[in-house]
């Protein structure tokens, strides 16, 4: 078994981002496909998968504002919303046939939503504690590359067992317990960090040295002074054994980064992106696969809908390194969030002009959506660490910009499925691509570029620490 003397942390946070990737919500799509197999009708199965939607955007701010304050490990919290995400999702191998247990999938389904909410911020700031604000973009792409790459194994596993075991699919559900067994064992290989840096913060010590493809790095840190207690004693970072209290005034109030320009900006782009953009990939799926006569999915639906995801994962996990270098290369955040937003309704076109075009037309529009899902789930991590670094609210504004993403991705797939039922798809198709022009007229006029800003809003920030045995 891999240990941490074996494998540096960057290849170590990779493990856990692929095994993270595979507990994501891409195998929603497969159990709306198996409980309406068991008898459920379509308005049932659309609240208990909107439910975790609802549940999560309820309480990603919160999970955000905990794992910024909390002197609990982080990594801990990590493994254990990791486990609760994939038992609670695991509850639909014990729903009977016919359209009951309708309590137990919509309790699970909010406990899937409050411990899918820890994930994410967990993720960011381990990385942010563990590699610092100049190597936070580097680490973090690869994260996002490494989870893509996960949702592309955990599509191709479950559509393949899917098929093999149709129309009892239920057994393609087993990849979500193994995966997260398998990051429960990665975390372990994580380093702890910089506590304070965690939460967008500058750090305990006089310097922190994070060492990026052998590259000492150094961070000036905020005045240190006075007492005791807690440590990082593994990574890449080595501080000093510290108790740390801030005075009130030092991190921001939640009022002022709330109200930040750029953060209000942030969250109604991304709630209109996601509100255009969620119902899309269903009303896809509907156009390409068809109904048995009874109205439960068809077999050859199951390959088509596997293949939408692994082709929109792997143009992700494209466009996440494409971006990546680009970022690096001195492109800013501005044009290729804006690259990824005009995607959208140029893909709601398309799908509209060929939805008699044939299958493989319709699953090419899905490149489209990897495109415009991996610049902005790669430059999303990003411009939140450039509007609040130094601020000591890095993980709260994390939380509340995904709730305003997932507040619009789970009214999508609500209202647009209203939309598809009275309607057509057509219409619904329709509305999407209206509404994908808000964030783009949004975010083209009023969001600044951000690049090169991180941590030029800091406040001066105190901080009581007496280093003891720093290490080199």
């Amino acid at each position: 078994m891999f240990s941490r003397h074996t494998i540096t942390d960057k290849v170590a946070f990779a493990l856990v981002s692929f095994f993270l990737g595979q507990l994501g919500d891409g195998l929603n799509i497969f159990q709306g496909i198996y409980l309406v197999a068991l008898g459920w009708n379509e308005g049932s199965v659309g609240i208990a998968l909107s439910m975790m939607g609802f549940t999560a955007l309820l309480t990603q701010t919160i999970a955000g504002d905990i794992i910024d304050k909390t002197t609990f490990d982080r990594r801990k919290f990590l493994s254990m919303a990791a486990l609760m995400t994939a038992f609670s999702a695991s509850a639909i191998l014990f729903v009977k046939e016919g359209n009951v247990d309708h309590a137990t999938m919509y309790t699970t389904k909010i406990i899937e939503g409050v411990s899918s909410s820890f994930i994410g911020p967990c993720v960011a700031a381990l990385t942010l504690a563990a590699f610092g604000p100049d190597t936070f973009d580097e680490v973090m792409a690869s994260n996002i590359f490494w989870g893509h790459v996960g949702s592309i194994a955990s599509a191709v596993l479950a559509g393949l067992t899917a098929w093999i075991t149709y129309p009892n699919i239920r057994y393609c559900f087993l990849v979500i317990g193994l995966s997260a067994l398998l990051a429960v064992v990665g975390v372990k290989l994580l380093p702890e960090g910089d506590v304070l840096m965690g939460r967008g913060l500058k750090g305990t010590s006089d310097t922190v040295a994070v060492h990026s493809s052998g590259d000492a790095k150094e961070y000036v840190n905020m005045e240190v002074k006075g007492s005791a207690s807690r440590s990082s004693t593994q990574g890449n970072i080595s501080s000093p054994n510290c108790s740390v209290t801030a005075e009130e005034n030092a991190i921001s109030s939640y009022w002022e980064i709330f109200s930040d320009r750029k953060t209000v900006i942030l969250c109604f782009t991304g709630f209109f992106f996601h509100f255009a953009n969620a119902n899309v990939l269903l009303v896809l799926g509907e156009l390409m696969g068809g109904d048995n006569e009874d109205g439960s999915t068809k077999r050859s639906a199951i390959p088509l809908i596997a293949g939408a995801i692994v082709l929109a994962q792997f143009t992700m996990s494209g466009a996440t390194y494409a971006g990546d270098k680009m970022t690096r290369g001195g492109w800013g955040r501005k044009p290729l969030f804006m690259a990824g937003l005009l995607t959208l309704p140029l893909r709601c076109f398309l799908i509209i002009i060929w939805k008699d075009a044939g299958e493989a037309w319709l699953l090419s529009t899905q490149i489209l959506d990897g495109l415009g899902g991996g610049f902005f789930g790669l430059l999303h991590p990003y411009l939140v660490a450039d509007i609040t670094f130094g601020t000591g609210r890095f993980n709260v504004i994390m939380g509340l910009t995904a709730s305003c993403f997932g507040l619009g991705g789970t009214l999508s797939n609500l209202l647009g499925q209203m939309v598809v039922e009275k309607y057509g798809h057509v219409a619904s198709l329709s509305g999407s691509l209206v509404l994908s022009v808000i964030p783009i007229v949004l975010f083209s006029f009023a969001m600044p570029e951000t690049a090169g800003q991180r941590g030029k809003i800091a406040k001066s920030v105190t901080v009581q620490v007496e280093a003891v045995g720093v290490s080199a």
